[in-house]
């Protein structure tokens, strides 16, 4: 491990001539650092514009238990910075954690030495959000303290955090002390919990406000007996980092039962080419239904235009995420997919600059692995850098550094084939993978693949069922003897409220799930079971009827019921509805489905006759 070099009295600015001899150097080849690690040692040779090496490793960078959030930007003179908390006794967020560098002056392919930037001496220094100021080349580097504890545990709430900042003017060679912003950016109520980023900030390049520094911060009050309110804010900075402010605030108020709405938190921020600022943040575990919330500021972070919405079908797990403009027509958006939990790293695109996401089987899946916290930055043109948390066993394992060009991200995909939904107001369901049509119990049917073929409806306000009574039915046909044979799933999955019917042939049996979730209490779940598989290769038909607090699953007559658990089955979650395929895309159906439905309260809430399947023309 290399020490830091520090200096308190940086003064270097990059303007006038000074700012352009730095963009003649920006375009110049770079030398690799004294030092720098060979990229082919740990990836070969790069594969169809995609090349990765584990960039920070407790093994590989000894002096550390493990290491957490990455957060990466490129500087004015095109060197890249790769930040990490590294934590010194364990993995736990609340250890003696120093913030950790690694430079690449050669666009990501080789980098030199770790370098200590914040040491935590004992306390916990980290969530490092920096944001280069494009007019004197300074990287800023926000941060957030703590009291350093000796186990594994977090921080005892109400936990004292406060927010610190220092800077560079060679690159990231070297830092100045860092000072703290407490007074100017954390008002005395925000006194529970108190988060700078994670991950880059973003320098305002449009409009009134051009050249202003803004990082997304979040935080909680607490009223003494609980935790009481969320905020999610962004920090303003007119003069390059020297004085800061807040700006754009919203506060959501948490109940006595300890439920809320929603809370916004681990900001990521892009600027559209109107000067508007798109802030996207983790949501955790509100009663809004998704993992992912939005808003808009249009007055350069002054306030936000309205409060944050969820998204409740842009998949992600609980965790943080990271927002960049890869070029003005495409947007990039980095997050595990798995709704459930955090692995499948996968880079979603935008082609409307935020307003719209394109689905998870539309995205380019970086890794299958257990992976978690990520950061992106552009390394060059139509090309970016990923910096993430993975590993094979843990996402915690190692953080890896991941570069990728636009070519590998592949084109925009066309619209999917549709099958039509016949519920009033419902748009067609997207007929996915190796789905085909067959004749059917009822017309027609489709047969899927075991694969990838899947149906997958776009999401509706009439969809999620919460509460309320419902039945659900369909026809089936399968002879698979192994695996689980996915036919219809509403909600999200794992632990999380869902609906679910699907076949467990090696268990001899199908099965009708039902989670939900009522107040702040955790998920229940009740299933029932029919008392064979009917994996005979013939039709047969399920319904599932939740009423009068029982589920009654029937198949071809023959009625099993069991207690219902109270509460919502689409709350607090992902939302999505699939049709042989698993939320997660861990399992798929081999078999055939016809007429699937769902009514409650006497309305049809889906109505897939899966009759037709409409390809759109080339």
């Amino acid at each position: 491990m290399t020490a830091a070099y520090r200096s308190t009295s940086l003064h270097l600015a990059f303007t006038g001539l000074g700012g352009a001899l730095l963009a003649l150097i920006a375009l110049l080849p770079h030398a690799a650092p004294a030092g720098a690690e060979d990229a082919a040692a740990n990836t070969g040779a790069a594969r169809g514009g995609f090349e990765e090496r584990v960039l920070f490793e407790a093994a590989q960078d000894p002096g550390y238990a493990c290491y957490r959030i990455p957060a990466i930007v490129t500087t004015t003179r095109g060197t890249v910075l790769a930040f990490a908390e590294g934590r010194k006794h364990n993995c736990g967020d609340a250890t003696d954690i120093d913030i950790v560098l690694k430079r690449s002056t050669d666009g990501g392919h080789t980098w030199g030495p770790l370098q200590v930037v914040d040491p935590g001496d004992g306390d916990t220094h980290g969530n490092p959000a920096p944001v280069v100021d494009r007019r004197t080349g300074r990287i800023v580097l926000a941060s957030t303290y703590n009291e350093g504890r000796d186990d594994a545990a977090n921080c005892d709430v109400p936990c004292n955090r406060t927010p610190h900042l220092q800077y560079s003017d060679d690159d990231g060679a070297n830092w100045s002390e860092p000072r703290e912003l407490t007074t100017a950016l954390r008002p005395s109520g925000w006194n529970s919990w108190y988060a700078t980023g994670p991950g880059h900030g973003i320098q305002l390049a449009h409009g009134p406000h051009r050249g202003r520094l803004v990082i997304g911060v979040n935080a909680e009050s607490h009223d003494g007996v609980h935790t009481s309110a969320n905020h999610a804010a962004l920090a303003l900075s007119d003069d390059g980092g020297a004085h800061w402010r807040l700006g754009a605030t919203d506060t959501h108020p948490i109940a006595r039962d300890d439920t809320y709405r929603q809370q916004p938190s681990e900001l990521t921020l892009a600027e559209r080419d109107d000067a508007d600022i798109y802030v996207n943040g983790r949501e955790q575990g509100g009663t809004d239904l998704g993992n992912r919330d939005e808003a808009v500021s249009r007055d350069g972070g002054a306030s936000f235009a309205s409060p944050f919405r969820a998204l409740p079908d842009l998949y992600t797990p609980m965790v943080q995420g990271a927002v960049i403009p890869l070029r003005p027509g495409r947007w990039l958006f980095s997050a595990p997919a798995d709704p459930d939990r955090r692995r499948t790293m996968t880079i979603r695109s935008s082609y409307d600059q935020g307003r719209t996401w394109e689905s998870t089987d539309h995205g380019r899946r970086v890794t299958a692995d257990w992976s978690g916290y990520s950061d992106m930055t552009v390394t060059g043109p139509g090309t970016a850098g990923l910096l993430y948390e993975a590993g094979k066993h843990d996402a915690r394992d190692e953080i890896r550094f991941a570069r990728f060009t636009e070519d590998w991200l592949g084109p925009r995909r066309g619209p999917d084939a549709t099958t039509p939904d016949r519920a009033p107001g419902a748009a067609g369901a997207a007929v996915l993978g190796g789905a085909r049509p067959v004749e059917g119990r009822v017309g027609g049917a489709l047969a899927f693949d075991g694969e990838d073929g899947a149906v997958r409806l776009p999401y509706r306000a009439g969809l999620p069922l919460g509460e309320r009574e419902f039945t659900a039915s369909l026809w089936f046909r399968y002879s698979a003897e192994d695996g689980e044979q996915p036919f219809l799933w509403m909600g999200g999955v794992g632990g999380a409220p869902q609906v679910s019917l699907r076949g467990e042939p090696a268990a001899g049996r199908v099965a009708a799930q039902v989670t939900a979730v009522a107040g702040a209490a955790p998920a229940r779940t009740s299933t029932v079971y029919s008392a064979g598989a009917y994996n005979d290769g013939e039709w047969h038909h399920m319904t599932l009827r939740r009423a009068a607090g029982r589920l009654t699953l029937t198949v071809d007559g023959t009625s099993t019921t069991v207690p219902d658990v109270p509460g919502s089955v689409s709350r607090t979650t992902t939302f999505g509805v699939h049709v042989g395929q698993k939320p997660d895309a861990r399992e798929y159906l081999t078999g055939e489905l016809d007429e699937i439905r769902v009514t409650s309260r006497d309305k049809t809430v889906l109505w897939l006759p899966l009759d037709t399947v409409d390809t759109p023309a080339p």
